[in-house]
């Protein structure tokens, strides 16, 4: 064999040579030792199950609790990179402990002669004679047959009682393990807390080049279908409808609910004590098919009217319990959605309508079906559409007049500009009032003036609390 690879898997297999010097390492007590290491394995290894598998009720009966066990449980959960970093650093070094161990208990109890015996009585050699670096004596298969047996049997081991096991376990249980092992991983914790640091660090760092490559590699991509959508559409009358469609579908997936929803105070709402007669004339006026019904404040959504379930009813009086046919199967979604997913929650729930709250829990507006679909197909105008109403003044071929309230994406589609036109200077903005807060960097005067890129804006209407209507002249075509 040669000596190289002899020295390496003499080094890898026969471990044991560090304990073979003390004398104190009887059979007994390195058994004993094994045997306390796999059990700390199997409760290292169930912990990673245990805290990762805690649900959002599990946290919060945790905190109601308000115990010191429960609170440890909580603050390990704020850090979870340096949680699973500190779970495996003592997984992988009593894992290290068992082979070692294993390896010493092994050869004390079973003598190489033995292996010898098994290698002659299987006829090894003639299997493995094969392989470049054995030496086909029964001296060198018997080494080789000694190591497999003790790697297969420490792996089952491992894998058994210390993977498998525990971690079924800690399924059925985990608010129990978690809180049985809260103790001794912030203990492990705090003395592995250097090689957590050193691992997550880099764990963020490689994340962050990841990300950084797939997003380049998305857009790349993005920018590559945009040309091809130009170059492949057909050139007749609808063409231009058609690259506008595809694009649309195209950024389908990247478009957020605030985005597209209808913020709170253009929401027609109806109080949950209001008198029959006002709600009738409410939904007359409104021109929609649902109402969401508020108790209070409109913070507090408890349902959403049908209006379609008023039709039997025009005819009672003021002491009508209309709240009776308020319906309660509410859809709130975050902000930060994406419409995407939100028609998957439409089409699951078959609902047609969102309350859309922001990060405190308050309702920022709504989002319903059909502004979904117009952020594909366009705008949907229906028999309940006020055709007259119209949020925007074309005084001329390059200059218009918008509502403060109108959406960008809204404004850049009636001007025939790309939804990005405006992306660089909008901020978290997403109507023209919000993009004239960014340019001003403060509630502008009436008359004020400002550009970007060749875009002119003049504030035309304006209160103490919010942009009311803006002036916007496009640069003329060369």
């Amino acid at each position: 064999m040669d000596s190289i690879t002899g020295t390496f898997f003499t080094f890898f297999f026969n471990s044991s040579f560090l304990l073979a010097d003390f004398p104190f390492w009887g059979i007994s007590g390195a058994a004993i030792f094994v045997i306390i290491l796999l059990l700390g394995s199997a409760l290292v290894s169930g912990s990673e199950v245990a805290f990762f598998s805690l649900s959002p009720n599990d946290i919060d009966d945790l905190k109601q609790e308000n115990s010191k066990t429960s609170n440890r449980i909580i603050k390990l959960k704020e850090m979870p990179r340096t949680l699973l970093a500190t779970i495996l650093i003592s997984n992988n070094f009593i894992n290290i402990g068992i082979v070692v161990l294993s390896d010493f208990v092994l050869k004390k109890v079973i003598p190489s002669e033995v292996f010898t015996s098994w290698a002659i009585q299987i006829g090894a050699a003639e299997y493995l004679s094969f392989l470049p670096f054995i030496d086909p004596s029964n001296t060198e298969i018997a080494w080789l047959v000694e190591n497999l047996i003790k790697v297969v049997g420490v792996v089952f081991l491992l894998v058994l009682f210390g993977e498998v096991a525990p971690k079924v376990y800690a399924n059925l249980n985990n608010v129990k393990l978690a809180k049985m092992m809260s103790g001794s991983l912030n203990v492990l914790n705090r003395f592995f807390s250097p090689g957590s640091k050193i691992l997550v660090n880099w764990t963020n760092y490689i994340e962050g080049k990841l990300e950084s490559k797939a997003q380049k590699a998305s857009l790349m991509s993005k920018e590559d279908i945009d040309e091809a959508i130009e170059l492949t559409v057909r050139n007749d009358d609808n063409a231009e409808e058609e690259v506008d469609i595809l694009k649309s579908i195209l950024k389908f997936g990247d478009v957020t609910v605030k985005q597209i929803m209808r913020s709170r105070v253009d929401v027609v709402a109806i109080e949950f004590r209001t008198a029959f007669r006002e709600v009738l004339k409410v939904a007359r006026r409104a021109g929609v098919s649902r109402i969401p019904i508020f108790d209070d404040d409109f913070d507090n959504i408890t349902g959403i009217l049908y209006i379609k379930d008023l039709v039997g009813h025009t005819d009672e009086g003021d002491d009508f319990e209309w709240q009776a046919l308020i319906r309660t199967d509410l859809l709130y979604v975050p902000e930060s959605k994406k419409i995407s997913d939100l028609l998957k929650e439409f089409q699951q729930q078959k609902l047609h309508m969102a309350m859309v709250v922001d990060e405190y829990g308050g309702s920022s507006g709504i989002a319903t079906l059909e502004d979904v679909l117009e952020e594909v197909i366009g705008e949907i105008k229906d028999e309940f559409d006020d055709l007259s109403e119209i949020d925007f003044t074309k005084k001329s071929e390059y200059v218009y007049i918008f509502e403060g309230k109108t959406l960008l994406n809204d404004m850049c589609r009636v001007m025939d500009l790309e939804t990005t036109t405006f992306d660089e200077a909008k901020g978290d903005a997403d109507t023209i009032a919000g993009l004239m807060l960014e340019l001003f960097g403060q509630i502008p005067k009436i008359n004020a003036e400002s550009s970007y890129n060749q875009y002119q804006f003049k504030i035309v209407s304006v209160n103490k609390r919010r942009v009311k209507q803006v002036q916007i002249i496009l640069p003329k075509k060369m």
